[in-house]
């Protein structure tokens, strides 16, 4: 960015503007000093505008490390320039690979702080769905897509989130959380998350984690239905071709399936 700016500017928001670059460069996150490093500015200055961003949705800060990472808020200013984005166009081929196979609607989703954000979609044949919208957020604890990227993270991010609490969202939604621990491992030694009535009651879902390269689990793709078609035996059924697409597509971005 030049460092002579024209009239009728705000130099405060350029610097912001400076700071959002600089995290989104980062193949890591970065702590404040690291940022006001970059921006040749103090660490106040830095903090105040980290801590702009972060309120506008823009950066995310690890409760853990206090270090500063991307946000998914920008996937809503950019939907035109992802469909030219080699590992979205990877996505969004599994996914509607996996509509083909099942006639259901496939989500994909991220992890973004202690919530996962869908981004992307494969709209199914079947005439009753369940709606969702991209850039919803939905909880770890009682969702299927949330219980599948939770599993896969380290023992201090699980343990963290866990000591936040874990609300009641609906009949079945795991509250103690010595149960939730040993949903998770359930869910690494077969590969996929349920949702039976934890988040609505009148909703199941399936969830299966992609793996990418160092063994990172950032997304994920579920599939949610009404309980009626969403019956267990159904469930067993789409568990099958969803950890297929899983292993695929976690190779294709250079991760290992699951259970390899």
């Amino acid at each position: 960015m030049a460092s002579k700016t024209r009239q009728g500017t705000s130099s405060t928001a350029l610097k912001a503007f400076r700071a959002l670059e600089i995290v989104a460069d980062s193949s890591r996150e970065l702590s404040t000093q690291e940022v006001a490093d970059q921006l040749g500015t103090d660490k106040v200055t830095a903090y105040r505008m980290l801590t702009t961003l972060e309120v506008a949705g823009y950066v995310v800060r690890n409760p853990d490390s206090k270090r500063y990472g991307l946000s998914y808020k920008v996937v809503s200013l950019s939907r035109n320039l992802l469909t030219d984005n080699e590992v979205s166009k990877l996505i969004s081929d599994t996914l509607h690979e996996l509509e083909e196979t099942t006639g259901e609607t496939m989500h994909y989703s991220v992890l973004e702080g202690h919530e996962a954000v869908l981004i992307q979609a494969a709209r199914g044949r079947q005439l009753v769905h369940v709606n969702y919208k991209i850039g919803d957020r939905v909880q770890l604890h009682c969702t299927s897509i949330g219980k599948a990227l939770l599993a896969f993270q380290d023992v201090r991010f699980i343990e963290h989130f866990i000591a936040q609490g874990l609300p009641k969202r609906a009949p079945k939604t795991i509250t103690d959380p010595e149960q939730l621990r040993r949903e998770l491992q359930k869910i690494r030694a077969q590969g996929y998350a349920l949702d039976d009535h934890e988040f609505a009651d009148t909703m199941r879902c399936i969830a299966v984690p992609v793996f990418q390269s160092g063994g990172r689990v950032h997304g994920g793709i579920s599939t949610p239905g009404p309980d009626d078609r969403f019956t267990y035996e159904y469930l067993e059924w789409l568990s099958e071709p969803m950890l297929t697409a899983s292993r695929r597509l976690s190779q294709r971005l250079g991760g290992l399936p699951w259970n390899e």
